[in-house]
């Protein structure tokens, strides 16, 4: 039997998921801050945009694994093995020393966000009601962000007061708290299924959902974006003698925490489009700013600009997608989203790191080109917003 959907969202199930998501986001972003570096290191300088590209290639494909696993075995199986995913790559990393490993283990370790997140929108949008589903996810956003932002910044800490082993190891430890987390979780799926063989066949509808087309494309051209920040902000931060390569992390999750507080619950107000437009026109901002920063002052202008849009755009569009989902259907609309997500990040991190090309005069073109697709973004959404607006006047 389904769980009654409570008319209050801060539930004791929603504080939970929103710490276990909280250590499940810091444990795999307290790697990437030190890993171009690490790869480096074993003489694949080459292949750092691959560090992102491989460990989204494994999330968007597992997505509609994890989507129509979600709508049958249950939110909660999916989600702990996102996170068990985290835990098992953490201990493997210190073994896998040459570039080849390396890279097999980033593709694995994609999994991790292939499943976690995918449960966990399910879930969220089973708790809360529909009217404040906006407000919910911004205040969820905010235990992303958090873990988000202070995992690079830690990570990057620990690696240079211990080891990077050090680090790998207390990746492990922060993804096995996230999993003891939801070992005592209620499931919301109201008809369970067994797990079986028929569970992992994959169809073309599990695969896309039509209904969710519209954010799943803005969800894709934004992404572009932070495949960008995550490949080419540690090259900029040596450039600009910042040695802790999370701090640009920290201070656009900061910000981001800020206007989430705010941002989907304006969306439940007055409109997703609408919300989009002005975190895509941020987008643009914080891609220009970046790119063209010479000083430490103007390189975290940039990233207070990308707070602003990441802290509107991602309770927003995920709201958005939910909006138009099948309640029967929530897990494979999800996941759609997310295959668009992970694409977005993959082509951005591999474009912007070919750009590049370990060369810092060409950084200014790398955000620039991000700063394109934001735009495109940006002319889809109001294009959207005026069909919107003359479909109401019409009726």
């Amino acid at each position: 039997m389904q769980l009654p959907v409570p008319t209050r969202i801060f539930t004791l199930q929603f504080w939970l998921l929103s710490l276990s998501s909280f250590l499940f986001f810091a444990s795999f972003n307290m790697l990437i801050p030190e890993l171009p570096a690490y790869l480096t290191d074993m003489g694949g300088a080459e292949y750092k945009g691959l560090i992102i590209s491989l460990f989204t290639v494994t999330a968007g494909l597992s997505r509609p694994f994890s989507g129509r696993l979600t709508d049958r075995i249950g939110r909660v199986p999916v989600m702990a093995f996102g996170s068990l995913v985290c835990f098992v790559c953490g201990f493997l990393y210190p073994v896998f020393i040459t570039v080849v490993p390396f890279l097999l283990l980033r593709l694995g370790h994609g999994f991790s966000t292939g499943f976690k997140p995918t449960g966990t929108a399910a879930y969220i949008a089973d708790i809360v009601p529909a009217h404040r589903r906006g407000e919910a996810l911004g205040v969820y956003g905010m235990s992303v962000s958090v873990g988000a932002a202070l995992g690079p910044a830690i990570g990057s800490w620990v690696a240079k007061a211990f080891s990077i082993d050090a680090l790998f190891y207390s990746s492990s430890f922060v993804a096995f708290l996230s999993i003891a987390i939801l070992i005592n979780m209620k499931e919301t799926l109201p008809k369970k299924e067994k797990l079986s063989w028929d569970a992992f066949r994959i169809t073309r509808q599990d695969i896309f959902e039509p209904r969710v087309v519209s954010p799943s494309l803005v969800v894709f051209l934004t992404y572009f974006s932070f495949g960008g920040v995550l490949t080419l902000i540690p090259d900029f931060s040596d450039a600009l003698g910042l040695h802790n390569h999370g701090l640009y992390f920290l201070v656009f999750t900061l910000t981001s925490l800020l206007i989430r507080l705010v941002a989907g619950k304006v969306s439940d107000r007055y409109g997703r489009v609408e919300g989009t437009v002005v975190g895509c026109a941020n987008l643009i901002v914080a891609m220009l700013v970046t790119a063209f920063a010479t000083s430490q002052v103007l390189f975290f202008t940039g990233a207070v600009f990308f707070g602003f849009a990441t802290g509107i755009l991602s309770p927003i569009l995920t709201a958005w997608t939910v909006d138009l989902s099948d309640e029967n259907n929530r897990g494979r609309a999800m996941a759609t989203m997310y295959i668009s997500m992970e694409a977005g990040i993959g082509i951005g991190a591999f474009l912007s790191a070919a750009i590049f090309a370990n060369t810092m005069t060409r950084m200014p073109l790398a955000f620039v080109v991000m700063a394109l697709f934001a735009l495109a973004a940006l002319v889809y959404a109001l294009f959207i917003l005026k069909v919107k607006r003359k479909t109401a006047h019409v009726v």
